[in-house]
């Protein structure tokens, strides 16, 4: 049995291209909040699961850099992760191919070498990151600022 549960549902009328749907979460964070197909693959207005996921591992990330950080000693200020979701084609369909975070931190008690080694660390914890390595390619590129 899992320790902690966290629950989400989607619904989704209609078919794929014409269709629509509303994702929401437990927490009421999410409610009824619209996607389809134009969100997904055009630029339509609503979110998609690619931007969630992104969300989600940028929030799972700078979580645990900022662990890592005060463990060791550093005083993080301020953490920003804007992470990137990259999606290609793979046979009929698509795969999940890539993960940037680009962090830019401003963290006390750090030098820009001890920061990217903590960053590194926090990319390899992080449970998010834990879930798709080995299937994702996990990228981050770390600014002291």
């Amino acid at each position: 049995m899992a320790d902690i549960a966290r629950r989400a549902n989607a619904h989704w009328t209609g078919d794929l291209t014409k269709g629509q749907g509303t994702i929401s979460t437990e927490s009421g964070t999410l409610k009824d909040a619209q996607y389809s197909f134009k969100t997904r693959f055009e630029n339509g207005v609503g979110t998609n699961p690619e931007e969630l996921l992104a969300a989600a591992h940028a929030g799972c990330f700078t979580m645990q850099l900022s662990a890592l950080l005060g463990a060791h000693g550093h005083d993080p200020q301020d953490l920003k992760t804007e992470t990137t979701c990259g999606m290609v084609r793979e046979g009929q369909g698509f795969k999940i191919a890539s993960m940037h975070l680009k962090i830019t931190g401003k963290v006390g008690n750090i030098d820009a070498a001890e920061f990217q080694k903590h960053v590194e660390q926090a990319a390899d914890m992080c449970p998010l990151s834990r879930v798709m390595k080995g299937n994702v390619e996990i990228t981050h590129e770390a600014v002291l600022s």
